[in-house]
């Protein structure tokens, strides 16, 4: 039986003038793209022009709402209630929603950026929030959250359709958790570390701590990050490694969340 897995990039993280990772490698690349919505980067022209190439390359179209904060690159938490939160999803889906339109697209998955992932993944509410918005804007958005994390809860809670996320590029806790970004090493930028953590992911479904610890980790799609200076590079690794051992990578619409 052939194992299927989504291979998805953060992109679209450019803002004016100031550009950020190299969106046309990565739609060469992955299969699925996760596009800055203007809070912690992106803007109108970036918005539409990364719509209209991942179209074109056939990959398939998601929201990565933040918080706004583009100071920080929505890498800092802000303190904000829930309602707030839930709206600040919604504006920013319906924003790709609008650019998605001009090329005849539609938004099929949401995943979280930065420090409002890292606080959705721990806190019922703000779980519960991202996850009204996508029910109240389009229920059919696919929402994209850590294994056993409160946005995987929230998630089947409402009755969305849920995919599970691991990371090609980033290093894990013992509890199952990526690592801070104040570590060293919370980063991977070998390739062939790349290479060897997605493989163990998709075939064996799991993943070695930082400390050499073993944990579970079955997902449905695998994220690199784009903005990092060696996002194409250990992509091009992650997507190598995965064809050579006959994994076939689908756009996440096509993975079955059973």
């Amino acid at each position: 039986m052939t194992i299927t897995i989504n291979l998805c990039a953060d992109i679209g993280e450019s803002f004016g003038a100031y550009k950020i990772g190299d969106d046309d490698a990565m739609l060469g690349i992955v299969r699925s793209a996760s596009i800055a919505c203007g809070f912690h980067g992106g803007d109108p022209v970036t918005m539409h022009d990364v719509v209209k190439r991942a179209k074109e390359a056939g990959v398939s179209i998601g929201c990565h709402p933040s918080y706004n904060d583009l100071w920080g690159f929505g890498r800092r938490r802000i303190d904000t209630s829930a309602d707030h939160l839930e709206y600040m999803i919604a504006y920013q889906i319906g924003a790709l929603q609008a650019f998605a339109a001009y090329v005849g697209e539609k938004v099929t998955h949401l995943q979280p950026h930065g420090a409002v992932a890292n606080v959705a993944a721990e806190q019922e509410d703000a779980a519960m929030a991202i996850g009204r918005a996508i029910r109240s804007v389009d229920r059919g958005i696919i929402y994209v959250a850590p294994p056993d994390s409160w946005m995987e809860k929230a998630g089947r809670k409402l009755g969305l359709r849920v995919a599970l996320e691991g990371f090609c590029d980033r290093s894990y806790d013992d509890d199952g958790k990526i690592a801070s970004r104040k570590l060293p090493g919370a980063v991977h930028t070998d390739p062939d570390v790349v290479a060897s953590q997605v493989l163990r992911i998709a075939l064996h479904g799991e993943v070695v701590s930082r400390t050499g610890k073993v944990l579970p980790q079955r997902v449905h799609t695998l994220c690199v990050h784009g903005d990092e200076p060696t996002g194409v590079a250990t992509a091009k690794a992650a997507r190598k490694a995965l064809e050579d051992a006959g994994v076939k990578i689908v756009t996440l619409p096509e993975m079955n969340f059973e």
